[in-house]
């Protein structure tokens, strides 16, 4: 009939063991009945309408199926997708789920195509109450597909928040239209299960959360990660096409840190830029920050997590970032010796024919050159649109002044005291500050190399990622990488600047791999003519 039924019962080991009752089964017979039970597989008991197309208006348009659901012993899966169904169907169905104990899977996807917006939430309480009258115990349930928007949402606040969804493993809900407020609603709902599932005895262990395409923004997503913070069981989040920026990207980042088995994480088509970058570059199997708009900084502090960790990532996506060649070089050199890498995707970015070149040499250098991903849909070097360099305004002069006549022999004490090196970019401004004044005279020298070791080692002290942190502040500073800040300038290139990064490069508390990330950038520098020979000739064979 229309069962989908996945029984493969067998009765030859069943003959078997009623035959030897009351026998001593030789140890042949044993063999035998461990042999059948092998090859015996008990499969969920499913019955499935799965895309047939059906128009569920009335109870009369599900006699039928209403019969073969009440008649289905130990019903486990229900699929329904595919279909469309009307309130008074829905009652009909929901009334037939009452005594479905077993029910475990409900896949009711795409399920309201056609309907009115308000019919399907009384639609999905009916359903929901049954399953809560049943006391079936749900682990999984998939209600994508369905534009319900907030209102549909609040539909299934009760069930979610029931003990028929405190075994629940899998939630889908992609492409349902949530928005803001219910993306809220279901964060309490979630919120509110775990409470009352821990009181239970039985806490919620929601492993796998699927909400793409849903409108969530940073409010919603914000209030999920703390619901994902409290259940701290997720294995994978996806969550495309939200228009969630950097402070839902943050969020979701801090309640990643309290779900240590997450393996997968798709963030595809959100806006992520630096600051989201560096949140989320956490100890992930598969990232897929595809379209996000890490930008250059973001790339640059993703490759300081990949030195620092990630293990066993197995994909890295990068796409669509507007990501300069120089940062993908330094992505390229920091997934060295990630042996479970299958691909590396840095197509559509902004690296022109030779940059794509170059990249390719690099993964070919590492022996690694069947790992990256197509280049075709590169955008082309960024056009350089900034004006010519003007003469430092009045305030940056008066700043250098006041270091001169100051001097820099107490600069030290003064970075120990008062400089916070927890803000990469205060680092970079006080390190280009001091590097500024450089004089090629030994008490000048000395100075200058004392302080901004002193502030460099202090910054580096707590975490190898500020590293990378205060590099990607630093040439976004010199003007080698354009800044997501608007309102950063550029400051005019000195030697100083290079011979203190120069020095500073050498010491053992600078991380060996940020002379690599330097080198890409600063060898632009000088082959663009804008140091002076004299600088070029000093720094130019440097590890910097």
């Amino acid at each position: 009939g229309h069962w989908g039924l996945r029984h493969a019962c067998s009765n030859s080991w069943l003959r078997k063991i009623t035959e030897s009752k009351g026998k001593a089964m030789a140890s042949g017979d044993i063999a035998q009945i461990t042999e059948a039970l092998a090859k015996t597989h008990v499969g969920e008991v499913e019955l499935s309408y799965k895309g047939r197309g059906l128009k569920l208006d009335n109870a009369e348009s599900v006699k039928e199926m209403v019969q073969e659901i009440e008649q289905c012993r130990g019903l486990q899966s229900l699929r329904l997708e595919g279909n469309t169904l009307g309130v008074e169907a829905a009652q009909a169905i929901a009334k037939s789920l009452e005594a479905k104990r077993e029910l475990e899977q409900c896949h009711w996807s795409d399920l309201f195509t056609g309907r009115l917006r308000s019919e399907i939430p009384p639609a999905l309480k009916s359903l929901g109450c049954s399953l809560m009258t049943s006391g079936a115990r749900l682990t999984h349930l998939d209600l994508s597909d369905n534009a319900f928007g907030p209102d549909g949402v609040k539909g299934i606040e009760s069930l979610l928040k029931s003990s028929a969804c405190y075994t629940l493993c899998e939630l889908r809900l992609n492409n349902c239209g949530m928005g803001i407020g219910g993306g809220m609603v279901l964060a309490s709902a979630l919120t509110e299960c775990h409470k009352q599932s821990s009181a239970a005895g039985s806490p919620l262990r929601l492993k796998v959360f699927i909400a793409g395409r849903n409108r969530l923004e940073n409010d919603g997503a914000t209030a999920l990660a703390k619901a994902f913070k409290l259940l701290g069981s997720l294995e994978e989040i996806h969550m495309p096409q939200n228009g969630i920026n950097h402070p839902g990207i943050t969020a979701l980042a801090t309640a990643i840190k309290h779900n240590p088995n997450l393996q997968v994480l798709n963030l595809n088509d959100n806006t992520f830029t630096k600051r989201g970058s560096i949140a989320m570059a956490e100890c992930l199997k598969l990232i897929n920050f595809g379209d996000c708009l890490v930008r250059s900084e973001g790339a640059i502090a993703i490759a300081g997590a990949l030195r620092e960790g990630l293990p066993f990532l197995r994909e890295l996506n990068l796409s669509f970032g507007e990501i300069c060649e120089a940062a993908a070089v330094v992505v390229a050199k920091a997934v060295r010796g990630k042996a479970d890498l299958e691909k590396l995707d840095l197509n559509g970015n902004c690296f022109g024919e030779e940059g794509c070149e170059a990249l390719r040499e690099v993964m070919e250098s590492l022996n690694m050159e069947d790992l990256l991903g197509s280049l075709s849909d590169d955008e082309g070097e960024p056009e350089d649109d900034e004006e010519e360099e003007e003469e430092e305004d009045d305030e940056e002069k008066e700043d250098e002044e006041d270091t001169e006549e100051n001097g820099v022999n107490g600069t030290k004490d003064v970075i120990e005291e008062k400089v916070d090196v927890s803000d990469a970019s205060k680092v970079s401004e006080v390190f280009l500050k001091i590097s500024s004044v450089y004089k090629d005279e030994p008490e000048v020298k000395q100075a200058i190399f004392e302080s901004t070791d002193a502030l460099l080692r202090k910054a580096f002290s707590n975490s190898h990622s500020q590293s990378y942190s205060f590099i990607s502040s630093l040439i976004v500073n010199l003007g080698l990488l354009k800044s997501e800040d608007k309102k950063i300038k550029k400051v005019a290139v000195l030697p100083g600047h290079l011979l203190a990064l120069e020095h500073a490069a050498a010491q053992e508390f600078f991380p060996a791999d940020q002379a690599g990330v330097l080198e890409e950038f600063v060898s632009r520098l000088v082959c663009h003519c804008l140091l002076s020979r004299v600088c070029y000739e000093r720094v130019h064979s440097t590890a910097v």
